[in-house]
């Protein structure tokens, strides 16, 4: 009988493998030897398709940024530049907490990646089309991945233990609640992340029109 034939090595299939990889384990999983494993094959033909490990973690971001809805900022949306900015945040976060441990990658910026260079690009133009001077499209841009690669690093629920005795009410007065934080993770960072959202595109809302009367 012949042997049954393995399948074809593919950037897609190295790339799915790493991601979980990532997903299970972190960033620091992540190695051609262990890939190779992995999928089944030998160490170099790896180097076919990519030429080091910072470039399998570059198309695994860039797979997480391809996750993106990016429809709001279609110029057939009918959605406001508000409503897109708020919706894509929510999707832009979504994809993030999904897959947590590849976020200090993409923090990192799109370099060169596709899928986040659309995302860069879909951002600015959808500013700008809306009336955003180019410059202050920019400074959006960097604003909301800054906060929302940030919100994805890690809870602020999580971090506190659920042990009530560590929070001495005589040396912490108002943290008398706060062991309670930890199973309540994702209704305060949920909450706390829609608070931030809202709080940013209103007071972007106040600069637009500051922007809108000087140009009037």
């Amino acid at each position: 009988m012949a042997r049954p034939r393995k399948p074809l090595l593919s950037r897609e299939r190295i790339v799915t493998t790493a991601s979980a990889l990532v997903d299970a384990e972190g960033l620091a999983a992540v190695s051609t030897r262990r890939l190779a494993a992995e999928l089944g094959v030998s160490g170099p033909s790896l180097y076919n398709h990519f030429r080091n490990k910072d470039e399998i973690l570059d198309a695994v971001a860039d797979a997480v940024s391809a996750q993106i809805d990016l429809s709001m900022f279609d110029e057939d949306d009918a959605r406001d530049w508000r409503t897109a900015l708020h919706d894509w945040a929510v999707s832009y976060r979504s994809a993030l907490t999904d897959h947590p441990n590849i976020v200090p990658v993409l923090a990192q910026g799109p370099g060169r990646r596709p899928a986040g260079l659309r995302v860069a690009d879909a951002v600015f133009g959808g500013m700008v089309r809306a009336g955003w001077p180019p410059a202050q499209a920019t400074y959006i841009g960097a604003l909301m991945r800054y906060f929302i690669t940030g919100s994805a690093l890690g809870s602020f629920a999580r971090g506190f233990v659920e042990d009530e005795t560590a929070y001495d009410p005589a040396d912490y007065p108002h943290l008398g609640q706060a062991h309670l934080l930890a199973e309540r993770q994702q209704q305060v960072d949920e909450g706390a992340f829609e608070t931030g959202l809202g709080a940013l595109v209103d007071g972007l809302a106040l600069q637009y029109e500051a922007v809108r009367r000087l140009r009037r």
